[in-house]
């Protein structure tokens, strides 16, 4: 796959994300944060086991190190996805999507420091101005809470798993079966704390099916998948700036199909986002073209 298709495969996936945000928020009207995360990733699981099954058969073989680096891989999504959600409990839609877009700092900063990896100069104002763009996007923040704080906590997590999942997608050769074993530990621990910690409401299921059926097997099964499958071939870096577009494409959801209306700042802060991602797409064929 060429580089230009997996950073399309990658603004897809953002795409989904942001369509799938007001999903999550409104669904914790009728569930629980574990017992939502833990349905909504096992529908995503079984969606995706059948591409699973024809992956091992052309794939290459999955050594036993690359299951256990999944089985981490699996953890960090549970925490991150988790906090992420109950952080949604306590804090704004507003402020919620500008403390998750930290991990569009975050990976760049953990990819110099902990792994030493060099990166292009564009990574570094590309992540300012799409973090810039995301903050005026949502007004800025307001009536900080302890929902806040766990939603930094997630960011950094969703930063590891970005990084993890790009390492390790492009080292065992086999994304879907990554993507799926995220979704399985995740669904199987949210699950058991959902049985421990939340009352088992079929009267709330069925309220959120259509949340649960968007979330689990089109942002879920579909877009971590897509997610999995671009990283082997983008940089995690570069990855984490595109799928910061999520924000962007939440807000155009939200004009299309909630009726909302963004102010004039807000549409400055959609153009910095775009500018972010064109700039990190564009960056590679630069310096091709001066090296020729």
């Amino acid at each position: 796959m060429t580089r230009l298709r997996a950073d399309i495969l990658l603004l897809v996936t953002a795409l989904i994300w942001g369509a799938a945000f007001v999903g999550q928020s409104t669904a914790m009207d009728h569930l629980g944060p574990f017992l939502f995360t833990g349905t909504r990733f096992l529908l995503a699981t079984l969606v995706v086991l059948p591409f699973v099954l024809a992956e091992s058969r052309q794939g290459p073989p999955l050594r036993r190190d690359h299951m256990a680096l999944m089985s981490t891989v699996g953890l960090v999504f549970f925490i991150a996805s988790m906090s992420q959600q109950a952080g949604l409990l306590a804090t704004t839609v507003t402020n919620a999507g500008f403390l998750t877009a930290l991990y569009v700092v975050l990976v760049p900063i953990i990819a110099f420091m902990a792994l030493r990896h060099r990166l292009p100069w564009v990574v570094w104002p590309a992540a300012a101005l799409s973090l810039t763009g995301t903050w005026l996007l949502g007004g800025g923040l307001s009536g900080l809470n302890w929902g806040d704080g766990i939603m930094i906590f997630s960011a950094v997590f969703w930063a590891l798993q970005v990084l993890l999942v790009g390492s390790l997608a492009s080292r065992s050769g086999r994304p879907i079966t990554l993507a799926a074993l995220q979704f399985g530990v995740t669904a199987v621990l949210c699950l058991i704390l959902g049985a421990m910690f939340e009352p088992l409401s079929f009267t709330g299921l069925a309220a959120a099916w259509k949340e649960l059926l968007f979330t689990g097997i089109i942002s879920g099964g579909l877009g971590f998948t897509l997610q999995a499958v671009g990283q082997r071939y983008t940089p995690a870096s570069d990855a984490a700036i595109i799928m910061s577009s999520e924000a962007l494409f939440a807000a155009l959801f939200g004009a299309l199909l909630l009726g909302e209306r963004l102010p004039v700042i807000g549409w400055i802060g959609c153009g910095c986002i775009l500018a972010a991602v064109i700039g990190v797409q564009l960056a590679p064929l630069w310096r091709q073209r001066t090296l020729t």
